[in-house]
């Protein structure tokens, strides 16, 4: 039932995506969209795709930055691989290849799956950061632009909210109380529960998990984990932007169109869909709406660029996807032939 339901969630996220796709095509000239991305240069969307793979290069290295504060020391490219093989996961099912990841690295280099999680929280919680920066220099540098297209975007959601304030602050009190009752509970029944091994079991991955969400305090070279985290939004920012060379209707267009879809694609990518599909388009198009690219050239502006960046993590993480199975499958036949301790001492405090 469990599994059904999983897939039940998944078709429905990828119809999602194909209602959006449509609409964002709907009412428009096929044929142009079509004849704008037979006009566009390719070789400025080569470039785009070198640069990519440096950001996807420097990215593992800034994971691996993580890894290591923790104690746990896998090699870069089984980081690498990992990390690709999560992204191309996620072109299939949204968000499994977050942990897919962590799973992939456990097998080729034995870094529990729950260090790996936390390293990514950490990860995750920074690139927010960072978009919020990105955001709110958008929004700062091209207010008048942009002020009305943001409002317009999430003005529903607020209303909504507005008009439920009652409900949403008797859950937020129901949710306080019982956050309360179970702190209250564990806390009588602590010692009765340490008697339990998957109590313990708990406790130790939740451990580990912190141990990788506050592994960026202990990083040996913070400096250099900060330049990684500007490279990768650098590369980012000037994929947009080199891209805008490759279409008539948008080489004109300069820094601060590109630091806006910068903006509001990274929202599209990070929306819960496969691959951002649909929902990215239509932000990118919305986008370069307000700079009076027609529907149909933002489209075929978004439609290439999505492309060649999702055959690029095909193509990347089709390779570490094969090179991780050699690599697990490895370790699996030395584990088999090494003989076992007599005695195996296990943490759990």
């Amino acid at each position: 039932m469990k599994k059904l339901l999983n897939i039940l969630k998944y078709a429905l996220l990828l119809a999602f995506s194909g209602a959006l796709m449509v609409y964002a095509v709907r009412g428009q000239d096929l044929s142009r969209i079509g004849q704008h991305m037979l006009e566009a240069n390719y070789f400025w969307m080569g470039l785009t795709v070198i640069i990519s793979a440096m950001g996807y290069f420097s990215r593992a290295y800034r994971w691996k930055m993580q890894i290591d504060a923790t104690g746990n020391k896998p090699s870069y490219w089984d980081v690498y691989h990992a990390m690709m093989v999560g992204y191309l996961a996620n072109l299939v099912l949204p968000r499994l290849g977050e942990v897919l990841r962590c799973s992939v690295l456990r097998r080729t280099s034995g870094v529990p799956v729950q260090v790996g999680v936390g390293t990514m929280i950490t990860e995750r919680i920074i690139d927010v950061l960072v978009l919020l920066l990105v955001l709110s220099a958008t929004l700062l540098l091209q207010f008048d632009k942009f002020w009305s297209f943001v409002t317009s975007l999430f003005s529903d959601k607020y209303q909504s909210i507005a008009q439920n304030q009652t409900t949403l602050l008797i859950a937020a009190l129901i949710i306080v109380v019982l956050l309360v009752l179970t702190g209250y509970l564990l806390f009588r029944n602590l010692e009765r529960l340490r008697q339990h091994a998957l109590f313990n079991r708990l406790i130790s991955f939740v451990r580990g998990l912190l141990a990788g969400i506050f592994s960026i305090r202990k990083l040996e070279h913070k400096g250099l984990f900060l330049l990684h985290t500007v490279f990768t939004w650098s590369v980012y920012y000037f994929m947009g932007y080199l891209a805008f060379f490759a279409f008539p209707a948008t080489h004109n267009l300069g820094a601060m169109a590109a630091l806006a879809v910068l903006t509001f694609g990274t929202f599209g990518m990070a929306a819960p869909v496969q691959g951002g599909i649909g929902v990215y388009h239509l932000l990118v198009q919305s986008t370069l709406l307000v700079y009076g690219v027609s529907k149909e050239a933002g489209i075929a502006y978004a439609l290439v660029v999505h492309g060649t960046q999702t055959l690029l993590v095909v193509l990347m993480g089709g390779i570490s996807f094969v090179m991780s199975m050699i690599k697990s499958g490895r370790a699996a036949r030395q584990l088999a032939v090494e003989p076992i301790p007599a005695t195996v001492a296990l943490d759990v405090e």
